[in-house]
């Protein structure tokens, strides 16, 4: 008996996942380009700290970017025609309406 690989579908890319990948969470995500490549930091940024800690950075090339936002647009299309639209906070940053510390009463520091 031979023993052959699995041909994936047509048009389908075989994709391995190790079984001791670890997922990282990043709530922040910093993007940056040169003429050739999109580079994104992901990072974790937590309330009430200053500092953002990049845990991932994915360097890719202009044309694989534009393919992934693509890709981002038409999950995110799905996501919300099942679970309700996502609203975002106009003006100032999501960062900023998640993490700035919350005002302080001016009565308190008598």
């Amino acid at each position: 008996m031979s023993s052959k690989p699995e041909q994936p579908a047509a048009g389908r890319m075989s994709v391995h996942i190790p079984a001791d990948l670890e997922p990282t969470y990043a709530n922040f995500a910093m993007i940056t380009h040169s003429r050739s490549e999109i580079v994104i930091d992901f990072a974790q940024v937590l309330p009430q700290v200053p500092k953002a800690h990049v845990r991932n950075r994915v360097i890719m090339t202009a044309h694989n970017a534009k393919l992934l936002l693509r890709a981002l647009s038409e999950h995110m299309s799905r996501y919300e025609a099942q679970h309700g639209e996502i609203h975002l906070p106009e003006g100032t940053s999501l960062a900023d309406q998640l993490f700035r510390p919350p005002p302080t009463d001016p009565e308190s520091d008598k």
